[in-house]
Formats: structure tokens, C-alpha cells, sequence
């Protein structure tokens, strides 16, 4: 049973066709949740489930006539053209002109068909990130960038520790912020891998909108992951423009390598996708002997305590609780591990879909504020 569950959960981590996600190979930081695989469908309200989490709308795709692959190439290449045009008022020739300096890069397509979520249980993939190494890295940045990250964390109610564990997670606190570019990554993944065109041909329109609000960006300088996120924080080109914040009133959202903007908009990040301020993340949960496996539609956290623990799945004695929940199981070093999760571990995976990054955000965020102490 415990394998059947493992083979459901490596399933549903599978890139589909972040909120598309691309997840990263092991030596790779992991990319933002606009580059995993496609939102699962919410589970209704009904049942005796719980209302899911409001969420900002979908960002659009770019339509068929530029992502069908039985068009010709440079027939969805000039379609690509008139659709940024015309969506975001992007100059036509500024689109030919980057574009035709944009390259296909077949190790972008071989690493996004080898999502480190989609092969390694949880053994495997927590010790990635929860190491000596990124726990005293996180603690130095949190020590060195302490009154800038709680002057954010006041601001939003988003803890200090998650966004040094998003920056840990996703850059090794910007050691490792991509050496692809961007330009190369989504022109590759928007004209050259079909079963996630329609998002990466969005992003790649996106790009451009983005030039045009932030016109300090070179477009052909850009360095990124694989998948096109770029800065600290990995913001795909759509997140970036719709949610980075200026941090510090200077005039530009600057998430490549200026921390006010970085901090400010991971917070943001988190609040417009539904964190609530001192509100639990997971709990650590029993199994009854005799409960039968369960796997949640998605993770929203729909479920009432009371019917999970009519399934055999409760809180362990000490853990937090709050209204709903969802079931996360993992396959740890002494075996399955249960845990709910709560609405904050909800809008960590609207980051990145996959819930062992999730958890790994929170457990290294865990361990970054036992070792630079409690919160003022």
C-alpha cells in the first residue's frame, strides 16, 4: 500500500502540460511555482469539504496559433510576435530583434524532463536542502540581514525565516541564481517542448511586458535557471511583474540582486497567494492502525480535523491545529511520515507545487530561526 501511495505521489509530481513548474534537478536550485506542473483542479466546497484557499486568476497562456506544433516554426514565431504586440503593446521589431538572438538549448529541455520531485522520496530529496551547509548559510543571511528582513516580516505577517528558506532553497542565498539565459531558456521551452508551450510562450510574452515597465533590464543579459526564473527569489517574468515589490522606493523592482525588492517581494509573494499572519504551517500527525491509505485531490487544505481523524489521520498530542487541513505523506528514513497541512503550507506550494520542497522551505526555515533564536 505504501508503495502504491508513493508511485500516486511521484505521479501528480510529474511536469504537466508552475502555474507550470519545472522542477530542478538536484544540483539546481528549485524554481519558482510558475515553472512545476499545472494547478491541480480545487477540490469544491461540498461533502463536508471546506471552502479552498482564494487565489489570484491564472495567468494567461499564449494562444494555439503560437504553441500548436503542427504549425510551422516560423509561422508561431511571428504569431508569437503580434501576440505580445498586441497584448502588452510591445514593439514589434524589439520582439524580432531579441528573438532572433535567442538560441534552443537541448540541456534545458533534458532537465525539465527530470524533475528531482518526480524520482527522489523524501529520504532522498530533504537532505538537499536541510544540510549543515544551507542551515549556517541561512543563519548567516538572516544574521547579516536582520533588521531589512524583519522590518518585511512586521509589514506582512510572513515570517523572516521563510523567505531566508525561500532564497536558501531557490539560489543558495544567491550563490546560484542560473547561468542559462532567460531569452535562451523560454524561447526553447516556448518553440521546442509542446506539452508545456501554451505557459512558456505566455512567460516568454511576459518577458518582454516586463522590459517595458523595468527598462533597466537587458533582455539578452538575463541569466536564469532552466526554466526562465530569474533572481534571488526565481521569480518567473509574470510573478515578477505582477507581484515584485519595490522594497525600497527607488523606483524599480530590482530582483536580481537587490534584497530590499528581493525580501519585499517574496512577502508579497505570500500574502497575495493567502498567508495569514501567526497561523500554523504543518503538524506532525498520527495514523490509526487500521486507517486506509488517503491521497487529497490536490493540497488545498479543504478537510475538517474531524473528518480526517474519521479516516484515521489526527494531530499528534503538542501540534498546532487550525480549521482545515490536508494529508502529506513521505516516505522518511524510518518510514512513512504523516503530516496536515495547514493554509500557510498551502501558499508555500503555490511557489512551487511539489510538497517535499514545500516542507523543505519550512523545515530549513525551522531550523534558520532555532539557530538565530525566538522572533522579537
Amino acid at each position: 500500500m505504501i508503495r502504491a501511495h508513493a508511485v500516486r505521489l511521484a505521479l501528480c509530481l510529474l511536469p504537466a502540460a508552475l502555474c507550470a513548474c519545472a522542477t530542478p534537478a538536484p544540483s539546481a536550485a528549485s524554481v519558482e511555482a510558475d515553472t512545476a506542473s499545472a494547478q491541480p483542479p480545487t477540490e469544491a466546497a461540498g461533502d463536508g469539504l471546506l471552502p479552498g484557499v482564494p487565489q489570484p486568476p491564472e495567468r494567461p497562456v499564449a494562444p494555439p496559433s503560437v504553441t500548436d506544433p503542427s504549425i510551422p516554426r516560423a509561422q508561431r514565431i511571428e504569431a508569437f510576435v503580434e501576440y505580445t504586440a498586441t497584448t502588452y503593446g510591445v514593439d514589434r521589431a524589439q520582439v524580432r530583434e531579441v528573438l532572433a538572438q535567442a538560441q534552443v538549448r537541448q540541456n534545458i529541455i533534458d532537465a525539465m524532463n527530470r524533475p528531482a520531485e518526480a524520482v527522489k522520496q523524501w529520504h532522498e530529496y530533504r537532505p538537499i536542502f536541510l544540510n549543515d551547509a544551507r542551515i549556517k548559510g541561512g543563519i548567516a543571511f538572516y544574521n547579516t540581514h536582520r533588521a531589512a528582513l524583519q522590518r518585511v516580516s512586521a509589514q506582512t505577517g510572513v515570517p523572516a525565516e521563510i523567505i531566508v528558506a525561500i532564497i536558501g532553497v531557490e539560489t543558495s542565498y544567491g550563490r546560484v541564481t542560473g547561468s542559462f539565459r532567460v531569452v535562451d531558456a523560454l524561447y526553447t521551452l516556448a518553440f521546442d517542448y509542446p506539452k508545456r508551450a501554451p505557459f512558456f510562450a505566455g512567460e516568454l510574452a511576459q518577458l518582454f511586458a516586463l522590459k517595458k515597465e523595468e527598462p533597466q533590464l537587458d533582455l539578452l543579459a538575463l541569466k536564469g535557471s532552466y526554466a526562465g526564473a530569474m533572481g534571488l527569489g526565481q521569480f518567473m517574468p509574470s510573478s515578477y511583474r505582477l507581484w515584485a515589490k519595490d522594497g525600497d522606493g527607488d523606483g524599480r523592482r530590482d530582483l536580481l540582486d537587490h534584497l530590499p525588492d528581493v525580501f519585499a517581494s517574496i512577502a508579497n509573494y505570500f500574502v497575495v497567494h493567502g498567508w495569514q499572519r501567526g497561523e500554523p504551517v504543518v503538524a506532525r500527525a498520527s495514523r490509526d492502525a487500521d486507517a486506509a491509505d488517503f491521497v487529497p485531490e490536490n493540497w488545498d487544505p479543504v478537510h475538517p480535523l474531524a473528518a480526517l481523524a474519521a479516516r484515521g489521520y489526527r494531530p499528534q498530542p503538542g501540534e498546532p491545529v487550525a480549521e482545515g487541513a490536508t494529508l502529506l505523506s513521505f516516505q522518511g528514513d524510518a518510514g512513512p511520515e504523516y503530516w496536515l497541512g495547514y493554509r500557510n503550507f498551502y501558499v508555500i506550494t503555490r511557489y512551487n507545487r511539489s510538497p517535499m520542497y514545500s516542507m523543505s522551505v519550512y523545515q530549513l526555515a525551522q531550523a534558520i530561526r532555532a539557530g538565530v533564536g525566538p522572533a522579537p
